[in-house]
C-alpha cells in the first residue's frame, strides 16, 4: 500500500474531520521500495509529516484533490465494504419510509462514500397514472389500489475516479442489499446513471449519462412528497433527477402560507414550492422558470395535484421578472419564494454570486406585502450561513423593509451534514416576514 505523507501542519483540517488532502499539501508519496506514483482510483494511507496516521483514502494524481479519506482504519475496498457502508448509510435513514417515500440512499463524504450519490425514486410510470387514475388530486392510495405496491428506480453519480472504477461492485452490492435485506425493499427497475457534474471533468473523466440497467418509463415517474403527487422525469431533470433535499422545507410552506394567499414562485423548475403552497391553501400562484421544459412538467404537477386553476406560469429569467414586477406598482405577494440554482459553483465566484443573490433578494422584499414572508435559499456551498445571512441584511436595508426571522432550515436529512466538512452542508433556507 502506497503512503502519502503531508507536508507540516497539512494534517490539521484531517484532524478535524475534513476528508480531502490537496495535491499542495502533499510532501511525498512512497511505496514499497521508496518513492513512488499515485495511480487514478487506488487507494492509499495518509500520514502526517510526524507518521501520524490519518486514515485511507481513494486517490487521483489527475485531481488538485488528490486525495478523499473514506476509513480512519487501513479498510480494503470491496463489495463486502460497499455493503457495508450502504447499510450503514441505510441506517442512518430510519425517518424515512422507504417502501413509499423516495430519498438520497448516500450523500458521497457525508455517508463516508466519497464522490457517490445514490438517489431512490418510489412511484409509478407516469403513462400508467394517466391511463388508469382521472380522479384529483391524485393520492397514494389511489394510485397503490389501481396499479399496485410502487416500484422504484435508483439515480447514480459517480464522481470521482475511485467509484467510477468500482461501478459494478456498488451497482452489485445495492441491488444485493435492495432485494435481500429485511424488510426487503426491492430490486430496483432500473439503475440510470446522472454523471454529469462539473467535478468528473476536474477528476479527468468525460460527463456520462444513461440507463445502466433495467428500464426507465419515458414519460417519466409519478412520486409522491409529503403526500402530494409529483411527476418526475429522470433522464431530463437537473442533478439525479429532482430535487429531494428541499422535501422538509417544502413541507414547512404549510406554517407560513395564509389562506387565500397571493404566491410568487420565482425559479419555480417542476413547481415543488408553489405547488404546496396551493395546496396549503393559497388563492393564487404565480410560478417562472428560465426552463420550458420543466414549466410543462410543473403545468403537469398542478393537474395531478388539482390546483391548476390556482397557478399560472410564466416562461421568465428572475432577474427580469423581479423588476418588471416592481415597475408596476400594483403587483404585491403575500409570499415570495426565492429557490435559484446555485451561483457560486466554486469559492472563486462568490462575489459575483452575492451581487446576484442580493439583487433577487432586494427586489423580492420590494414585492411583499406588508407583514408578506420570503422563503429565499441558496445551494451554493462556497456561500456560507453567515456570509448569506449578511447578504439577507445588506438587501433589506437597501430595500428598507424590517425582517423577523421565522425559521430558518438546511437540506433534508438524507443529505447529512458532516462536521468538519462544511462542503456537506451546502442548503440554506431561511423564513423571513418583512414589515
Amino acid at each position: 500500500m502506497k503512503r502519502i505523507i503531508l507536508k507540516a501542519g497539512a494534517e490539521k483540517r484531517s484532524l478535524a474531520g475534513h476528508p480531502w488532502i490537496y495535491d499542495n499539501e502533499v510532501a511525498q508519496i512512497l511505496g514499497s521500495s521508496g518513492i513512488a506514483q499515485l495511480e487514478p482510483g487506488e487507494t492509499a494511507d495518509v500520514e502526517s509529516l510526524g507518521k501520524t496516521y490519518l486514515g485511507r483514502a481513494f486517490v487521483n494524481p489527475r485531481s488538485k484533490i488528490i486525495a478523499r479519506l473514506y476509513s480512519p482504519s487501513k479498510e480494503g475496498v470491496d463489495r463486502g465494504f460497499f455493503k457495508r457502508r450502504i447499510r450503514e448509510a441505510l441506517s442512518r435513514r430510519t425517518g424515512y419510509d422507504l417502501r413509499r417515500e423516495s430519498a438520497r440512499l448516500v450523500f458521497a463524504e457525508a455517508d463516508f462514500l466519497p464522490g457517490l450519490i445514490v438517489d431512490r425514486f418510489v412511484g409509478w410510470p407516469l403513462e400508467a397514472v394517466e391511463e388508469s387514475l382521472k380522479e384529483r388530486p391524485l393520492t397514494f392510495e389511489m394510485a397503490e389500489a389501481a396499479l399496485g405496491p410502487p416500484l422504484s428506480w435508483l439515480s447514480i453519480q459517480f464522481l470521482i475516479y475511485g467509484m467510477d472504477c468500482r461501478r459494478e461492485e456498488i451497482i452489485n452490492a445495492f441491488e444485493e442489499i435492495l432485494t435481500n435485506d429485511s424488510p426487503p425493499l426491492g430490486l430496483p427497475a432500473g439503475v440510470l446513471e446522472k454523471s454529469s457534474a462539473k467535478v468528473r471533468e476536474l477528476e479527468g473523466l468525460p460527463k456520462q449519462e444513461g440507463l445502466i440497467r433495467g428500464t426507465l418509463p419515458d414519460k417519466g415517474i409519478v412520486l409522491f412528497e409529503n403526500g402530494f403527487p409529483f411527476c418526475v422525469n429522470l433522464e431530463k431533470g437537473q442533478k439525479t433527477g429532482h430535487f429531494l433535499d428541499q422535501k422538509d422545507n417544502r413541507r414547512r410552506l404549510a406554517g407560513f402560507t395564509p389562506k387565500g394567499a397571493r404566491v410568487l414562485d420565482a425559479c419555480a423548475y417542476t413547481g415543488g414550492f408553489g405547488i404546496h403552497a396551493a395546496r396549503f391553501g393559497a388563492a393564487a400562484v404565480r410560478a417562472i422558470d428560465v426552463s420550458k421544459d420543466a414549466l410543462e412538467m410543473a403545468k403537469k404537477n398542478a393537474e395531478l395535484n388539482g390546483v391548476e386553476a390556482q397557478i399560472t406560469f410564466g416562461e421568465e429569467d428572475v432577474f427580469d421578472a423581479l423588476r418588471r414586477y416592481q415597475r408596476n406598482r400594483r403587483e404585491r405577494f403575500d409570499l415570495i419564494i426565492l429557490d435559484p440554482p446555485g451561483f457560486a459553483k466554486s469559492r472563486s465566484m462568490l462575489s459575483d454570486a452575492l451581487r446576484g443573490y442580493k439583487e433577487i433578494n432586494l427586489q423580492a422584499m420590494k414585492l411583499l406585502a406588508p407583514g408578506g414572508v420570503l422563503l429565499t435559499c441558496s445551494c451554493s456551498y462556497a456561500l456560507d450561513e453567515g456570509r448569506f445571512k449578511q447578504m439577507i441584511r445588506d438587501a433589506a436595508a437597501d430595500a428598507e423593509r424590517r425582517l423577523i426571522q421565522l425559521d430558518f432550515r438546511y437540506q433534508c436529512p438524507d443529505h447529512p451534514i458532516l462536521v468538519g466538512y462544511d462542503e456537506s452542508q451546502y442548503l440554506k433556507c431561511g423564513y423571513y416576514r418583512a414589515f
